[in-house]
């Protein structure tokens, strides 16, 4: 079935699950952890600004914050920037994250930033047009870092079908990558077991894309 991921839609979703040290900003990481692959694509990176595109209670923008970056986590949900700034603030990385309530299917940026990530973000629009939005705001020289759920995905780690409409191959995601503006670093699927409270053992199947933006 398909859904309206709108400003209602997120704020309810945020102020089920209010506790910022056990809710996952991501949903498919489970007690507030960011995604595994953050670390592993931007192992070889120089740390410089970031954005979090759809930065839900601000796993990876803290994670970045704690590792040197200058992080803007951006979100549509109030509920969940509040949980996000709780975050920062007892891992100590307040002064190096700005939070910004935003949708980003109509938001623009003042800059552009050294690395782009989204992370399980589920935008109004389509999700290979919200990936390529979130592009024009990488830097020349700088990195945009996809996570999603695979097409055909069974479960997200709350135990949840991810909506078909979310859901996108590697494929298609390096498709709209233009070879004259993009070189594709890595473009893989993997899977991974997770658990979350009342839900262990849980198979993701996931989508991951890095990319340096060459002009």
């Amino acid at each position: 079935m398909s859904r309206d991921f709108d400003k209602d839609y997120w704020e309810q979703h945020w102020h089920d699950r209010p506790d910022a040290d056990t809710a996952s900003a991501t949903d498919a990481a489970p007690l507030g952890a960011p995604n595994p692959y953050l670390s592993s694509e931007t192992a070889g990176l120089r740390p410089g600004t970031a954005l979090d595109a759809g930065c839900g209670t601000g796993a990876e923008a803290v994670w970045l914050a704690e590792r040197g970056w200058t992080v803007t986590g951006a979100d549509i949900s109030a509920s969940a920037l509040a949980q996000a700034a709780v975050r920062a603030a007892a891992a100590s990385v307040t002064e190096n994250v700005d939070w910004v309530e935003a949708d980003l299917t109509t938001w623009e940026p003042r800059e552009r930033f050294g690395l782009v990530t989204t992370n399980y973000a589920h935008p109004t629009i389509p999700q290979l047009d919200f990936y390529t939005r979130i592009g024009a705001w990488v830097a020349p020289g700088g990195t945009l870092l996809i996570v999603g759920h695979l097409h055909g995905s069974t479960t997200t780690a709350n135990g949840h079908h991810p909506p078909e409409e979310t859901t996108v191959t590697a494929a298609a995601i390096t498709d709209v990558l233009d070879p004259a503006t993009w070189r594709v670093e890595s473009a893989a699927e993997p899977d991974r077991t997770v658990d979350a409270p009342g839900h262990a053992g849980v198979q993701l199947r996931d989508v991951v894309v890095r990319a340096t933006r060459l002009v």
